[in-house]
């Protein structure tokens, strides 16, 4: 058992913080402020030859013999363009360039700086030993001591007995001391000899043998590691090794133990060229511990620069079966909810000044959750053909044509026979092998409007031209023609005004506007019930949809009659200073002249004169507390069929608290009131809480969380708690705890511990992804160690 303790022990410290890190900026209290910039003037020069770098001698006395042995004493100092040396007393020979310092000695090369009582040193070969020696590592921030230093080279260094750290603090929370230590600054890399991790000035790690960065730059190693527990695959630990196989592209394998699953490997692959990049990344397990299954997945990404106006790109994602995401969700991130993976190849044109063009196939994969209802799979697209047209103002018109021409492919009965009877699949009609029929659409919408636009109000005229034409294959289902077209006129009148008067709110000084909108949409009535649906739903109604020319989103297989009016207000209180915007109160309405003719099948019509009224508004009720709330209400009942409520407030950086409400009525209760007393109804409304913050508890511990709760279920979605502590220099720990519902009637829990080391890693599992997606307004209580430059301490 001491034997597998102590391979952990050294697994652990192997690891190098390899990652490419990029510069963050510098936040103080609630405002982020850019760092200083490089000079350009500062410059390194390079490749120089002995015979072109001068030496300079300065000293209080300075003494030389015929030997070319020069003593410099009092402030002495051995200059080049390369580097300085400095002491009390230096004995110089210009023959060879040897250098020997008695008291205070000092050498700087790259802003790297040794300091020990005495040195010797070499200013022509870059060689030398120091006793005693104090370090710092230039643009890398690293420091440290050791009982000697011997240095190999210009950009070499080994240290015995040695003492180094990362932080940049003068008390440092962490370091490292070792046997033996080797720098390689070239190569940015540091390597340990029977080293040990102390922290707080206990040891924490040992290891024979670690390497570790010395610059932020990317090398080769191992990565930290990620430990911690799921319910649903047990202990896990992960160990990445990245490959810096050259500027351009990398590589990293992750090996993964899980207690209850096995050993899963993962990996990924980036490159970039000048006209090209993308990513290849994946996982395998050959054979599930729980299921006997090999379970794996892979993603590739591919963009592709080729000239004259073309371009290409593909992303490709598969999943060895539905339930990978709910059994191997990534460590603390609840991807439980990915079900369908699509995969796209497109070529892109857009070579005219006014047009351009894309082909591209888009496939499915549909990942079905066995504790739901069955997901129909949505159409492939196979292939796709888009091409765009548009001039604005032309002669003061506005011009645009899509057209698309777009083979659907249906997904196909795949064996279940358990969803198979009766020639019904999972209660769907069956098209001979097919769940719904295939096709191939053709549609072509072409648009002219006229903008007329003036201080204080514009009226927009536009009609456009819609034509459509579909090639259905029904697989012998009768009554539906095989080739069927549809051609319609759309015709639209958008005009609005706004006004100003100055006020005040909240007792500052203001500007309120008035910006009434009118939105006029005709559109004749035409049977479309025997067209097929390929892939148009009907759309939300909000205030974008409100003032949009179809009920139907997607392809339009559906073209919803109109002769229909849309009513808008809006008022905004705008700070008179800044322009800031306080305050904004929405409201619309539309009215209807006709009944809704077209429906989906299924859907009933609409026989009301009036849809719902839209209600919006947003407050900053102050410079930290803002709330906002939306409302869809029912002109006939009264009562809400949507609505939206929350507030952030954030009085200082790392407090945040903020809350938001959501519900949505059942549609079918919407489309008919009464069916919530009929016998065996079931109400698919949606109502749900989210409550989220990070707030301090002292000055060193901080609490975090979120919590989604369902009132509709009576049931916690998701629910993230935790507490971090601030040490004062370089280093923070954390413990989170999450649990998410992956399926119907199956949650996931998972912890986390972490010990956060600036300017080394973090040992334990990362949750900072999971915090920044989560908790809203989330910021990591360690500022980011600003970035060094090789100009840091330089002469």
């Amino acid at each position: 058992m001491r034997l597998v303790w102590w391979i952990f022990l050294v697994v652990l410290a192997s690891v190098s913080t390899a990652q490419a890190q990029q510069a963050n900026p510098v936040s103080t209290g609630s405002a982020t402020l850019p760092e200083l910039n490089v000079s350009p003037n500062l410059q390194l020069h390079k490749n120089l030859n002995e015979d072109q770098m001068s030496v300079f001698l300065v000293g209080d006395k300075v003494e030389s013999n015929p030997d070319g042995k020069v003593t410099l004493s009092g402030n002495a100092e051995v200059r080049r363009i390369d580097s300085v040396v400095k002491g009390d007393r230096i004995d110089y020979q210009r023959s060879t360039g040897q250098v020997h310092v008695v008291g205070n000695g000092l050498i700087m090369r790259d802003a790297s700086i040794v300091r020990g009582p005495t040195l010797d040193y070499n200013v022509n070969s870059e060689t030398g030993e120091v006793n005693d020696p104090n370090f710092w590592l230039g643009a890398g921030g690293g420091a440290g001591k050791a009982a000697k230093a011997d240095i190999l080279s210009r950009s070499k260094m080994r240290l015995t007995t040695a003492t180094y750290s990362g932080c940049p603090c003068p008390d440092p929370a962490w370091y490292i001391k070792a046997s033996r230590v080797d720098l390689n600054s070239t190569e940015n890399e540091g390597v340990a000899h029977n080293g040990v991790l102390y922290f707080k000035n206990v040891p924490i790690l040992a290891s024979p043998y670690f390497t570790f960065p010395i610059k932020k730059e990317r090398k080769s190693g191992f990565l930290l590691p990620t430990y911690g527990t799921t319910s649903n695959s047990g202990f896990e630990f992960s160990l990445p090794y990245y490959f810096n196989l050259a500027p351009n592209y990398d590589a990293t394998l992750t090996p993964k133990y899980m207690s209850k699953r096995g050993l899963q490997m993962g990996g990924e692959f980036r490159y970039l060229g000048s006209s090209y990049n993308g990513q290849l990344a994946g996982t395998y397990l050959a054979k599930d511990s729980l299921t006997g299954d090999a379970r794996w997945m892979y993603s590739a990404q591919h963009n592709q620069n080729l000239g004259g106006g073309f371009s290409a790109m593909y992303d490709i994602r598969h999943a060895s079966d539905d339930n990978y995401f709910r059994d191997f969700s990534t460590l603390g991130l609840n991807e439980s909810t990915t079900n369908l993976l699509p995969s796209i190849a497109q070529i892109n044109w857009s070579g005219l000044k006014y047009w351009n063009a894309y082909l591209q196939t888009y496939t499915y994969q549909t990942l079905q959750d066995a504790s739901s209802a069955y997901t129909l799979p949505p159409y492939d697209k196979l292939p796709e053909l888009h091409v765009q047209g548009a001039r604005y103002n032309w002669g003061g018109f506005d011009v645009q044509s899509d057209n698309y021409a777009t083979k659907f492919r249906s997904p196909v009965y795949d064996g279940n026979i358990a969803a198979f009877a009766n020639g019904f699949y999972n209660g769907r009609q069956v098209y001979g092998n097919h769940v719904v029929p295939d096709g191939t659409r053709f549609t072509s919408y072409t648009t002219v409007s006229y903008p007329i636009v003036h201080a204080g109000w514009y009226v927009t005229p536009k009609i456009g031209l819609h034509m459509s034409q579909y090639n259905t294959d029904w697989y012998g289902l009768s009554g539906n023609p095989r080739t069927q077209s549809r051609i319609l006129p759309i015709m639209s009148l958008d005009s609005g005004m706004t006004f100003e008067r100055r006020t005040s709110l909240f007792g500052n000084d203001s500007i309120q506007t008035l910006e009434p909108r009118i939105y006029y949409l005709r559109v004749p009535y035409r049977d479309q019930s025997q067209l097929p649906v390929f892939d148009t739903a009907l759309s939300n109604f909000n205030f974008s949809q409100a003032f949009d020319e179809n009920l139907y989103s997607g392809g339009w297989d559906r073209i919803a009659n109109a002769n229909q009016v849309t009513l808008g207000l809006t008022t905004r209180w705008l700070d008179e200073k800044t322009g800031f915007e306080r305050l904004s109160l929405q409201a619309a309405q539309r009215i209807y002249f006709e009944d809704q003719q077209v429906t989906l099948p299924g859907e009933t019509p609409r026989t009301n004169t009036k849809s719902d009224f839209l209600f919006g508004a947003n407050a900053a009720l102050t410079d930290t507390l803002n709330v906002r709330f939306d409302a869809q209400v029912s002109p006939y009942s009264k009562e809400r069929n949507e609505m939206s409520a929350g507030f952030k407030w954030q009085p200082k950086r790392l407090a945040i608290l903020s809350a938001a409400y959501r519900y949505k009525r059942d549609p079918a209760a919407v489309v008919d009131p009464n069916v919530v007393y009929s016998t065996g109804y079931v109400d698919n409304s949606t109502e749900q809480v989210s409550v989220s913050g990070q707030w301090p508890i002292t000055s060193k511990i901080y609490a975090l969380g979120r919590i989604d709760y369902s009132l509709q279920d009576k049931r916690t979605t998701q629910s993230i708690v935790g507490l971090e502590y601030k040490g004062d220099c370089c280093w923070a720990a954390r413990v989170v705890l999450q649990r998410s519902a992956v399926s119907a009637d199956q949650s996931n829990t998972a912890m986390f511990f972490q010990l956060e080391l600036s300017g080394l890693g973090s040992l334990g599992s990362d949750p900072m992804s999971l915090l920044s997606k989560t908790v809203t307004g989330y910021q990591p209580i360690v500022p980011p160690i600003p970035d060094k430059t090789t100009f840091e301490r330089y002469e």
